[in-house]
């Protein structure tokens, strides 16, 4: 029970890797706050698990912080944030939209760190301690993706190492969850080429399972990474080195 007592929010709970991710933490003792812009998925994945489902759009600061005051209100503490909800799409680079390029940078890079300066916020007016991963890609580092969606995974990065060295004084670690390509909707999404061509590129021949990348985050919300700060966790299968 390496979270028991803990209260664990992850954004993007409605699939995929934050549903595992959900599934794992609650199994693991946390009471789990699914929050996702599809209300029914959300609920869905916290069917039987201690906790709630909440929707929120995570681009909107309004609503993030609106739900961070609920959550202290309800719990009284946060102890940690996943920061795990991510879009993309297939676009070339020539034909990436202004409209497509703002929503992508707005809910993987800007929506992310509403959640990350909400939840900040809330452990410092507590004083308690806490983990914030943010989960970035494989594709940050290799380039293989469109420029949109590795350009905010990328930053994600540079916004761990930041928040890492301010906070970890305050006792709130950050750090950042790297997947490689992961058997999800999202993938489900892509040219079946492109997702052949992944593969051949993973060293260990396979896409991972969401529940790969679950244990990844598991290990950094939990003690076991109480020394752990600032750093990236590649779950790859080896199809890039950081």
């Amino acid at each position: 029970m390496r979270l028991k007592d803990k209260i664990a929010v992850i954004t993007g709970a409605g699939q995929g890797m934050g549903r595992a991710m959900a599934r794992m933490f609650a199994a693991e003792g946390a009471t789990v706050v699914a929050v996702d812009v599809n209300l029914a998925a959300a609920e869905e994945t916290m069917a039987g698990l201690a906790g709630a489902a909440h929707k929120v759009n995570i681009g909107d600061s309004a609503e993030v912080n609106a739900l961070f005051e609920t959550l202290l209100a309800s719990y009284g503490r946060v102890d940690v944030l996943v920061n795990n909800a991510g879009v993309g799409s297939v676009d070339a680079f020539a034909d990436i939209s202004d409209e497509t390029w703002t929503r992508v940078i707005g809910v993987n890079l800007t929506g992310a760190f509403y959640c990350a300066r909400a939840a900040v916020r809330a452990m410092q007016k507590v004083g308690n301690k806490g983990s914030i991963i943010n989960v970035a890609s494989t594709a940050a580092a290799s380039g293989d993706g469109p420029a949109h969606y590795c350009a905010s995974k990328a930053a994600l990065m540079g916004l761990t190492r930041s928040m890492a060295k301010e906070l970890a004084s305050h006792g709130i670690r950050v750090n950042t969850l790297v997947p490689g390509p992961t058997n999800t909707p999202m993938m489900a999404g892509i040219p079946q080429e492109w997702a052949d061509a992944i593969i051949k590129g993973v060293p260990m021949g396979r896409m991972a399972e969401p529940e790969d990348i679950a244990r990844g985050a598991l290990f950094l919300a939990s003690g076991d990474a109480g020394f752990v700060t600032g750093q990236n966790l590649a779950v790859n299968g080896g199809s890039a080195f950081l």
